[in-house]
């Protein structure tokens, strides 16, 4: 009885694919913050696409990957944790994405699974943000409210990005074997 692998050749590629395209869509930038954080051409739908395609626990390990290069690519951190959860920890969350749904599933399911996995993105800078980015908020605010308005301020038109990409790539999805 043959043992099957959890990363197969055809996966790893498209894995290695999907992180090319996320780097170069995460250069297309429509808005950029000051401490870091963007709202990007949809570089998030190609990770949700391979968490999509081949499950959680793979997309979770491409999203790490592309964390990884995000951080070389442009490496912003306060701290060595700040680095894992901003880099990581926050990317990797995108492929919770591929625990919630699969190409058999409703619309609904793949709302949720974009809205967790996205919410968890937030969740890891937002963590950050309170603990290692506190100093940026102004003199009498909240670094909670500092770090969650800072975070969403770029996240959630990012995410409504990613959904509207996603939908349209849905159908073709369906139908790749």
């Amino acid at each position: 009885m043959e043992k099957k692998s959890l990363f197969t050749t055809r996966m790893l590629v498209e894995g290695a694919m999907m992180i090319a395209i996320a780097t170069i869509l995460s250069f297309i930038k429509v808005a950029e913050m000051p401490y870091g954080g963007s709202v990007t051409a949809g570089s998030m739908v190609p990770i949700l696409v391979f968490a999509y395609r081949w499950g959680g626990v793979r997309g979770m390990f491409v999203g790490m990957v592309y964390g990884l290069i995000q951080f070389m690519i442009d490496p912003y951190s306060a701290h060595p944790i700040s680095v894992l959860l901003d880099y990581p920890v926050a990317f990797g969350a995108l492929g919770t994405l591929g625990f919630f749904c699969n190409r058999e599933s409703g619309l609904p399911k793949i709302a949720t699974g974009i809205i967790v996995a996205i919410g968890l993105r937030f969740v890891s800078h937002f963590l950050s943000g309170i603990i290692f980015f506190y100093m940026y908020a102004p003199e009498g605010m909240s670094p909670v409210l500092y770090s969650a308005g800072y975070n969403a301020f770029y996240l959630v038109p990012e995410m409504i990005i990613s959904f509207g990409v996603f939908l349209l790539l849905r159908k073709p999805l369906m139908q790749v074997k």
